[in-house]
């Protein structure tokens, strides 16, 4: 994701929760907005970057911003948010795209199938401290984590995340790295 961004780059970031990934991209440029629909993960944001210079931060839906069209150079979805965010992925990258110039860039990433081992383990780990309810083994495999309580959470393949971009006028390649994530880059 870095290495796509330019210090002149306006920058959105969907879902910045306590601001990890946010104050990396502020690294790179000094136009940095992030979002989460989560009023404590933004606290704990404004907490964790007060240092970090000019960071805009918002409480706001992915799918309802409150931004006008073409503002945003690159706009950052990573950690799974499409899966993540429990909202249509259709809406989710048409309002990405809306907001985005024309010759910009999203970045979404989702989990490789060959980290599918690893991820489970994850969440199981997390079902066991606690974190989130218990994880239906019956029910969960290929791709898609479903807990007893209704959680559920899922991965995107290369297919789907093509698929979900050639039904905008977008161009849109999918790579992966280190076996573990994949990451779909769509030029607006």
């Amino acid at each position: 994701v870095l290495e796509n961004i330019k210090p002149t780059d306006h920058v959105l970031e969907l879902g910045c929760g306590y601001g990890r990934v946010l104050k990396e991209l502020y690294q790179k440029s000094n136009r940095v907005v992030g979002i989460d629909t989560s009023i404590e993960s933004l606290e704990l944001a404004r907490e964790y970057l007060k240092n970090t210079g000019d960071l805009k931060l918002y409480s706001m839906n992915a799918v309802d911003l409150g931004f006008k069209k073409n503002r945003f150079d690159i706009v950052v979805c990573i950690q799974n948010g499409i899966s993540a965010f429990h909202v249509p992925p259709e809406k989710l990258l048409g309002e990405a795209i809306r907001v985005t110039r024309t010759g910009g860039r999203l970045l979404f990433s989702s989990y490789s199938v060959k980290f599918w081992d690893a991820r489970f383990e994850w969440f199981r780990e997390q079902a066991a401290h606690g974190l989130l309810g218990e994880i239906d083994e019956a029910v969960t495999g290929n791709g898609i984590i479903v807990c007893k309580d209704g959680f559920t959470a899922r991965t995107f393949t290369a297919e789907e995340f093509l698929g979900l971009a050639s039904t905008f006028d977008v161009s849109a390649r999918v790579i992966e790295i280190d076996e573990s994530s994949l990451f779909c880059e769509v030029a607006v």
